[in-house]
């Protein structure tokens, strides 16, 4: 099939590699005229284990090429995929501008039937203001339908999770565009939901805020291990086991970041009020969730009393591993924290410190974790990279100026630090012995 897909940010730029991959001719387009030369040229503006190689071999293959013009792309391809994003305003609606405008411009050079597929995620009822943008805009009588297709890609294992869906969902109102769809995603062979434009576009905030609430419910509870000195990790696993709740996202910590969670979460609260419904389960959600950072703070305070001058060796700055995506990381604004307090910070990730020199000042930007680590008073993990699962901790212990670990992702054994001779400060997790503090 020939199919375009406006806008190269995260989604976009997956998505155009991965239909690209099954066999299909995909123009990528997007505004920004540096960006698309730069794709063109080979070089991928965001790391995602697997997406370079795949944007490469398919380049090479000739099935996707990048382009400016939104006229081209509309004019070749029958089926048109909306990426562009969706940003949250300060009172937490979706910015739909972008939305918007590519409807517009998606009609006005449309020559024949085409599908415009909402790929990003959007409020419910967007597809009907899409499909009314279209119809003022069209020059002539040409029949066109939209749909609703979510994305469910997790950044890290984003190319993975568009090959190996556990579902695809497709909110359609013709036998036309559903045959389209389910003919585009037969070989990928997963379960596919079909069903109309809202409830797609509701199954997408749903699960994102459902996802979100398993966070902070957990977190709550790693609150209460704290005060009691259970073990939240056990505590996780038992509740884990019930196939009812299932263990993922059941891992406390700093709490939740990204591009998608916070910002869905916010944009449903909203149309939820503008509904008349008070969700006031999600509004506890974020609240929790924004929380966790000011506690994990006070666990800092606690240990180290004074922060004015401490050094802190911050390991993790993206907001989960495997992605350098720094969009509301829970690191960046504990950071700004440490700094508002006067605490001298040194910093080591594996991929996100070239984003990070945009946005942090003041801050040293180390080579590797020991590098970082040199007479620190704190070593503080906030990202769960792989390689600081496996440190030299018996290195680390001789560099820092004190043995005080705060885990912020529970990815270490306070049983292990305390025989290595470190302070363990984890989330949920029973408290060192070593060096306690009253």
């Amino acid at each position: 099939m020939r199919i375009a897909v406006i806008g190269s940010g995260y989604v976009g730029l997956v998505t155009s590699a991965c239909l690209a991959n099954l066999g299909n001719r995909v123009i990528c387009v997007d505004n920004n005229a540096k960006k698309i030369a730069e794709l063109k040229k080979g070089k991928i503006p965001l790391y995602e284990p697997g997406l370079d190689k795949l944007v490469l071999e398919n380049a090479k293959r000739k099935r996707i090429k990048f382009d400016t013009s939104i006229k081209q792309a509309v004019r070749n391809c029958e089926i048109i995929f909306i990426a562009v994003g969706t940003p949250s305003m300060d009172n937490g609606e979706a910015d739909l501008t972008c939305i918007e405008n590519v409807a517009r411009n998606v009609a006005v050079n449309m020559d024949g039937y085409r599908l415009i597929v909402e790929k990003s995620t959007v409020p419910v009822e967007t597809g009907e203001w899409v499909k009314h943008t279209i119809a003022i805009h069209i020059k002539r009588k040409i029949e066109f339908d939209v749909a609703s297709n979510p994305e469910f890609l997790r950044e890290g294992s984003a190319v993975k999770d568009f090959m190996h869906p556990d579902r695809i969902v497709i909110g359609v109102e013709s036998k036309r565009a559903e045959r389209l769809l389910t003919e585009l995603y037969r070989p990928l062979k997963a379960p596919m939901v079909i069903t109309d434009i809202k409830s797609a576009e509701l199954i997408k905030h749903a699960s994102n805020s459902f996802l979100a609430n398993k966070i902070s419910f957990i977190n709550a509870i790693s609150r209460i291990c704290d005060k009691v000195g259970a073990d939240v990790i056990e505590v996780a696993k038992g509740m884990g086991l019930d196939k009812r709740i299932g263990p993922d996202f059941l891992n406390a910590g700093l709490g939740y970041g990204g591009s998608c969670f916070p910002k869905d979460l916010d944009a449903f609260v909203h149309i939820s009020d503008k509904l008349g419904y008070d969700f006031r389960l999600l509004k506890a959600v974020r609240d929790i969730n924004r929380d966790q950072k000011e506690f994990v703070f006070g666990k800092l305070k606690d240990a180290l009393w004074i922060l004015k001058e401490k050094n802190i060796t911050v390991l993790g700055l993206s907001f989960k591993p495997d992605t350098d995506d720094l969009r509301n990381s829970p690191a960046i604004d504990l950071i700004n924290m440490l700094k508002g307090e006067g605490a001298k910070i040194r910093i080591f990730d594996p991929k996100a410190m070239v984003k990070a020199k945009d946005i942090l000042r003041g801050v040293v930007f180390c080579r590797n974790p020991y590098d970082a680590s040199k007479q620190s008073d704190c070593l503080l993990v906030t990202t769960e990279w792989q390689e600081f699962r496996t440190l030299d901790f018996k290195k680390l212990k001789r560099l820092m100026r004190r043995p005080l670990i705060a885990d912020t992702r529970n990815i270490y054994e306070p049983k292990n630090m305390e025989r290595l001779g470190f302070q363990y400060i984890g989330i949920g997790r029973p408290v060192s012995s070593v060096g306690k503090q009253k």
